[in-house]
């Protein structure tokens, strides 16, 4: 039985290291678009290996944080965890060092392998830890502290970037990991689920990164319209059929098809992958507009989005309190059309914008947009299949949510008419930028459309989320148990 007192020196170490770990995840999602045109400039990178920077880390580790959850429960969540942190400063290490863009690129897929080993894990340890009496104030303050990284992410790539460069948004990583490692060792337990098995599904998450990488590279590559492109894509799509018929006929699946015979479950994952695929895109190209276009340092850039975590680190749990009362159906239908109104807001944002009469208004909607939905969200996942269930559930949302992202981080710039240089180009950049908003604002109406077609309240007695405090804009929080517990 885990009996570590919160007010004990040890639960405040417990503490510091699982905030520690979680937090340099958290904050290379955020901090890395910032850093992207200083990337471009430097190595000399188009704009398919921008996009590259950002999927590389997403295809591994939307693809592996099933796996890796498995992996902690086998064998031990602070060995994992551990592992997970080492493999992530040390991938770092490499990306701030990268001479090339193919060395970067390949340099953020072994980060997103880290980062699927030890985001899963931080939020298991304090669970696995902590006498049941402090649990719930331990995991609000994890999620908390965690909620105010992803808010300062941006702010401080965008200092990094202007002021020692580029390459210490990822040098960063490595004096955290020598603080995080030996306070783990040291002073957090070892756990393990006695349950669990040494079968993990590897072939499953194989395919399934797999097929996102073979997909992802279709869809970058696909303005030059080579036959290789074409082959890639049905290669993609051959690994994806492929992976889905691993999962229906293993006996222990990391994604188990029975989960969405659920119609709620189905329906809110086709919500999320509406508005993390449209937030993918508007992060992504949100952070280039703001430098390339309208004239903004990365400091000034980084700083501009702060408005929109700060909302969600202040108001999410509020906006969770608000739902139980209201039922999903509501936040889920009217926060995706509060993002939409703030991406066509954004088409104001051009040549020497003004940050508080042109940037500032679509932020703070865009902010209230997120505050509304994605405390439901995360609510009506859990409440929609059976509580032994609702780590893997949760899990399998936050994989769904960087999935979107990564496909539209994509998809979107080939849809816009984006070139290889467009980046360059701040007249040919705005005008992508003003086909591309229309249409994340389009998808975000298609998600509220389902939300309001098929989400309904739950039932009295469903679990309610312990992580009530959120600022990632990446993916919805990863609640306890998330990729757990599931063998192959």
């Amino acid at each position: 039985m885990p009996d570590v007192r919160l007010a004990s020196p040890q639960g405040k170490w417990i503490l510091l290291t699982t905030v520690l770990g979680s937090s340099m995840a958290m904050l290379d999602s955020t901090v890395v678009n910032v850093a992207l045109p200083r990337i471009g400039h430097d190595l000399d990178a188009d704009l398919a290996a921008l996009q590259w920077t950002v999927n590389a880390y997403m295809v591994t580790l939307a693809g592996l944080i099933l796996l890796g959850g498995s992996l902690g429960d086998r064998y031990g969540r602070r060995k994992i965890f551990a592992l997970g942190v080492v493999w992530f400063a040390a991938a770092s290490l490499l990306c701030g060092l990268a001479p090339s863009p193919a060395v970067l690129i390949a340099a953020r897929a072994l980060q997103g392998i880290g980062g699927a080993l030890l985001t899963p894990g931080s939020l298991a340890l304090i669970q696995a830890s902590f006498d049941p009496d402090d649990r719930s104030r331990a995991v609000g303050l994890w999620s908390g502290f965690g909620g105010i990284g992803a808010a300062v992410g941006p702010f401080l790539g965008g200092w990094l970037v202007a002021g020692p460069g580029w390459r210490w948004v990822f040098l960063l990583n490595v004096p955290l990991a020598l603080l995080c490692v030996p306070v783990a060792l040291r002073h957090v337990p070892e756990s393990a689920d006695q349950r669990a098995h040494g079968r993990f599904d590897v072939l499953g998450a194989a395919l399934g990164a797999l097929a996102l990488a073979l997909l992802t590279y279709a869809l970058i590559e696909a303005r030059g319209g080579s036959a290789a492109v074409a082959v890639t894509a049905v290669a993609g799509l051959a690994a994806a059929v492929a992976f889905v018929r691993v999962e229906r006929h293993r006996p222990d699946p990391m994604l188990p098809p029975d989960i969405f015979a659920s119609r709620q479950f189905t329906a809110v994952n086709l919500v999320t992958l509406c508005v993390y695929a449209a937030f993918g895109g508007f992060f992504f190209l949100t952070a280039l507009q703001l430098q390339v276009v309208a004239g903004y340092s990365p400091l000034a850039a980084g700083t501009a989005l702060l408005p929109t975590t700060a909302l969600m680190l202040l108001f999410s749990s509020r906006s969770g309190a608000l739902a139980d009362r209201t039922g999903p159906r509501l936040p889920l239908t009217v926060g995706p059309l509060l993002c939409a109104a703030a991406m066509l807001l954004m088409l104001r944002v051009g040549k020497d914008a003004d940050y508080l009469t042109d940037v500032l208004p679509a932020l703070l909607v865009m902010g209230a947009g997120m505050v509304t939905l994605v405390a439901p969200l995360t609510a009506t996942v859990l409440a929609s299949v059976d509580a032994t269930r609702a780590g893997l559930a949760s899990g399998i949302n936050n994989a769904a949510a960087r999935a979107a992202g990564l496909v539209a981080v994509a998809a979107l710039p080939l849809l816009a008419g984006m070139g290889p240089e467009a980046y360059r180009s701040p007249a040919a950049f705005d005008a992508a930028f003003d086909r591309a908003m229309p249409m994340c604002a389009g998808v975000l109406v298609l998600g509220s459309a389902v939300a309001f077609a098929l989400v309904r309240r739950p039932g009295p007695g469903c679990r309610r989320p312990e992580c009530r405090t959120h600022g990632s804009v990446t993916a919805p929080p990863l609640e306890a148990g998330a990729g757990g517990s599931r063998g192959a």
